[in-house]
């Protein structure tokens, strides 16, 4: 089914289904239809699951769940409010996805859902459980026809041959890696450099002889290993030396008696490229152990043309040292990730223009146009500035070639097509990438993979055209450059004249991990238009330089770019260091955004980070911007550096509040060597061993132990006289032991030696709100609260004296989280919570005295709820599963009410999502901006 195909579909069932919707009689009818109809499921009756049984205090029944994508339905009437509690057969008030929540508990583990869906017949809410508190995305049945896409996941089981691929990799990986390792024992100085470089390059020429025999470029197959099978252990290391050399060697000047000598040497064909004609290259002796791995398992127990050349580059690169991958930033990211980056930036829109042409009925127009398209693909140049084993640049290729491919198939017609000896059906090329590595080996590596994936595409195109192509010697030529690319002219690689797209996936690598050298090439880039280093350079992580040089390269350009960065670079401090000198410098903007999701590497050592991908470019502005977010995409007017459907705006660190409120403070900071702090397991023998002490110990708390409830205590002596001190030994030890520790550290420390009985800070204001500085992005609510002098609280959390009832219910509303959510910094996905970044630069409403009342009585209800659970802690009450009823309906009605005092529930466009709330906050922040300002 082509997309036009597809959106017609969409639009037809829409316009059946309007305005129906019994949800006994017609929920299974109207699932069946929409896989059926739109998806093409064949068979949706054998795909979809009706009625399943759930035990909980009762039998309950799921509407509807699809194991092979893992989704679960829970269906209602139309015109049924999927936002509002229904009553359950207990009395518990649930929504529809707190429904499918509560059946989800009462399955097995393996058959839990990734994704939720509500529907009503007219609404589509679809929730995605790697974030359950997340916002859902909505689909209007009514918008099917253009967002028919936001439902694929239904249907997506993922692709068989792409497993099969994927784990024949891997084990060609594990494969290479035995071999590394057989061979890294037998040379006489491993640890060269001569000799690791040349390790690396046997290991890949042998990889490509074993593809190369498999696949049949070399001859007949098992080519590779007849050959080597003839020659004992001893003489192995001779037989490849010599094999490589002809193997670099024309016909022609080979000797001309070789073909008499060894008629099975002479048989090899010439490879040309440049992959066998390092003479200098140092081949270690073989062993029995090597013999058996090379010819029985790696050859004739494997077959390296089911290999994906994609993914293999990347496992091949993880026979590398891992400290050596790791300090170089390194990160393999899998086909499907980097699907997320291509498929925007130009895939999806050349698979749209190829099927309008496709379409075409009148077959003289159709093929003139399906020539020129095809001299179109030939002409686009892509540059990866970061290529690693260049898996980027090879599935950008591969993706290039199955669209040829499909042109040539309707060119052909499944008939025998003649091309004179100069002609190839064959436009598109591996010259047409360009890459930049640092590494020597991930350079050869990439070049290797390409020539695969330039291989297996010419072997479909032979079955699609029934004619032989000759793959050797090698035509063309991958142009990867050995190189700091953040120190290389990009210029110097590529001409951005010819240049179309720039992509891939840069260092991972933080500001504060960033080598005395990193931090340089930072600080050469990140300068202003006089040449000087920005102040915030110092402070961005090392894959802000592949955005700063692509954004000089792309002036006065239509290039495109795309990277995968970590997330850090669209949070907190570091958006307005990253990208206001993009913005401000360059006009840069952002035509699409994937929003944080957690990104798994293909390599042996799997890489877990939270990522996002940007694509930016200074040409024209697309009508549309793509935003991801969860499996969902959703078209907005704008995207701004935090990746928000919202205005360009800059949060930067301010020191006071942009608005007239009560100010943050931080917790005060021991200093001490653990020395002032007495733990649980410590109290009571502290006690009964000093009980003088006990007039002087105080509850102790940061984010933790407030949050989880957990018992600390420290000792504070303020005021205390020294007379009062010298009658406490353990204190007097503990209090040695803390000057101690100070007088060992740095010159600010050692100042603090003069006041070894006290914290760094002593601010214990009479009552304020706790603000905890990290918590769990698991959370709807960073759980806030009051504390009084009583309470001595570290730096891990921070305080708003004097604050009271009224800030904490704006503070604890799904508004403020938003807010939170959107600017503030993350550990991974987790909240770090910031009080010059979030706090000081939050827009507080401007409440009636009504509202401000009301308000006052959400937030003592939030409070009030809390005390009907003394033995809870804060984490166990807002555990999402389990929080409790009344909790969570006092959250729900103090949310409105603030919500009420910003105005977003009034008018006919209501700004109650999260996107839309932090839209509004953004532009009040603005205004707040512009005001001070201009005061």
């Amino acid at each position: 089914m082509t997309a036009a195909q597809q959106q017609q579909a969409a639009k037809s069932f829409a316009a059946y289904w309007k305005d129906k919707g019994y949800e006994k009689g017609e929920s299974q009818p109207f699932w069946l239809s929409l896989l059926r109809d739109v998806y093409g499921v064949e068979h949706p009756e054998q795909f979809i699951q009706f009625e399943e049984q759930v035990h909980l205090d009762h039998t309950s029944f799921i509407d509807g769940t699809i194991p092979a994508t893992h989704v679960l339905i829970e269906q209602k009437g139309l015109g049924k409010d999927l936002n509002k509690p229904i009553k359950q057969s207990d009395g518990a008030l649930l929504t529809p996805f707190e429904q499918a929540k509560r059946y989800i508990l009462e399955l097995p583990v393996s058959q839990h859902p990734r994704w939720v869906v509500t529907c009503n017949f007219s609404t589509f809410y679809v929730y995605d459980m790697e974030r359950p508190r997340g916002e859902p995305e909505i689909v209007e049945l009514a918008n099917l026809e253009k967002e028919y896409y936001r439902l694929q996941f239904l249907v997506d089981a993922g692709n068989e041959h792409l497993k099969r691929e994927m784990e024949v990799s891997i084990a060609a990986g594990e494969i290479v890696g035995l071999l590394y390792d057989a061979f890294y024992k037998k040379y006489a100085n491993p640890e060269a450099e001569h000799s690791l470089k040349s390790l690396n390059k046997l290991c890949v020429r042998l990889v490509f002889c074993l593809y190369a025999e498999d696949a049949g470029i070399f001859g007949h197959h098992g080519m590779f290993h007849d050959y080597l099978a003839a020659f004992n252990t001893r003489e192995l290391r001779k037989a490849l030396i010599d094999l490589f050399r002809v193997l670099d060697t024309k016909p022609q000047d080979r000797d001309p008696y070789l073909k008499d000598d060894n008629p099975d040497l002479a048989a090899f064909p010439y490879v040309n490229g440049g992959l066998f004609s390092d003479e200098d290259i140092e081949i270690p002796p073989f062993t029995d152990e090597i013999r058996d791995l090379l010819l029985v398992k790696a050859s004739e127990n494997f077959n390296w043309s089911e290999i994906s050349p994609t993914i293999f580059g990347a496992v091949f690169e993880s026979t590398l040292n891992p400290e050596t991958r790791r300090s170089g930033g390194m990160h393999y990211t899998s086909i499907e990730n980097i699907h997320k980056v291509i498929d925007p930036l130009f895939l999806d829109e050349l698979k749209g223009e190829l099927d309008e042409i496709c379409a075409i009925s009148v077959e003289r127009t159709k093929n003139t146009k399906l020539r020129t398209f095809q001299r179109k693909l030939a002409s686009l140049t892509f540059l990866d500035p970061a290529c690693g084993s260049g898996n980027f640049l090879t599935e950008t290729y591969l993706s290039l070639r199955r669209l040829e491919n499909k042109i040539l198939v309707e060119l052909s017609h499944g008939q025998v097509t003649m091309y004179s000896a100069s002609e190839s059906p064959i436009q598109v090329s591996i010259g047409q990438f360009y890459g930049i590595e640092i590494n020597d080996f991930a350079v050869t590596v990439a070049k290797t993979a390409l020539w695969i994936a330039e291989s297996q595409m010419m072997k479909e195109t032979e079955k699609i055209l029934l004619v032989p192509l000759e793959f050797l010697p090698l035509k063309t030529n991958a142009y990867i450059v050995e190189g700091n690319a953040l120190r290389v002219d990009w210029e110097s690689v590529v001409s951005k004249g010819n240049l179309h797209y720039i992509m891939g996936n840069p260092p991972f690598i933080g500001y504060s991990l960033q080598s005395k050298e990193q931090k340089s090439d930072i600080l050469s880039i990140y300068v202003d238009e006089k040449g000087k280093p920005y102040k915030t350079a110092g402070k961005i992580d090392y894959v802000a330089g592949w955005y700063y040089k692509a954004a000089k390269l792309m002036q006065n350009t239509p290039i495109r770019t795309a990277f995968v960065s970590t997330n850090s670079i669209t949070q907190g401090e570091q958006v307005a260091g990253v990208w206001k000198p993009l913005y401000d410098q360059f006009g840069i903007h952002i035509d699409f955004a994937y929003r944080t999701f957690r990104w798994d590497s293909e390599a042996s050592l799997k890489a877990q980070v939270h990522c996002v991908i940007v694509g930016f470019s200074c040409a024209p502005i697309h009508a549309v911007r793509w935003l991801f977010d969860n499996g969902s995409v959703q078209a907005v007017e704008n995207i701004n550096a935090y990746l928000m459907a919202a205005p360009n705006v800059f949060v930067e660190s301010r020191k006071k509040p942009i608005c007239k409120t009560y100010e943050m403070t931080s917790g005060n900071r021991p200093a001490d060597g653990g020395n002032l702090i007495i733990e649980e397991k410590d109290y009571d023998t502290f006690i009964k061993s000093e009980p003088k002490a006990l007039p002087y110990i105080k509850r102790l708390s940061g984010a933790t132990e407030f949050i989880n409830n957990k018992k600390r205590w420290c000792l504070w002596l303020v005021g205390v006289s020294p007379a009062t001190l010298s009658q406490m030994p353990l204190v007097m030890k503990r209090i040695k032991q803390c000057q101690q520790d100070r007088l060992s550290g740095a010159d600010d420390r050692k100042k603090l030696a003069d006041t070894p009985w006290l914290f760094r800070e002593t601010n214990v204001p009479e009552t304020a709100i706790v603000v905890p500085r990290h918590s769990t992005k698991d959370r709807k609510y960073i759980p806030f609260g009051f504390i009084g002098k009583e309470m001595i609280l570290t730096d891990a959390a921070m305080c708003i004296p004097n604050a009271g009832i009224y800030e904490f219910g704006i503070l604890e509303s799904n508004v403020h989280m938003a807010w939170m959510r959107a600017i503030g910094g993350r550990i991974k996905s987790d909240y770090r919570y910031s009080k010059d970044i979030v706090y000081n630069n939050f827009p507080w409403p401007t409440p009636t005295a009504q509202q401000k009342v009301r308000i006052e009585q959400t937030s003592q209800a939030i409070l009030d709820a809390r005390a009907l659970y003394p033995d809870s802690s804060l984490a166990d009450l807002y555990d999402d599963l389990t929080m409790p009823l009344e909790l969570r309906k006092a959250h729900q009605d103090n949310d409105r009410a603030v919500m009420d005092a910003y105005g977003f529930t009034k008018g006919t466009a209501a700004r109650t999502s999260e996107s839309a709330c932090v839209a509004e906050l953004m532009k009040l922040y603005q205004q707040k901006v512009s005001a001070a300002q201009s005061k």
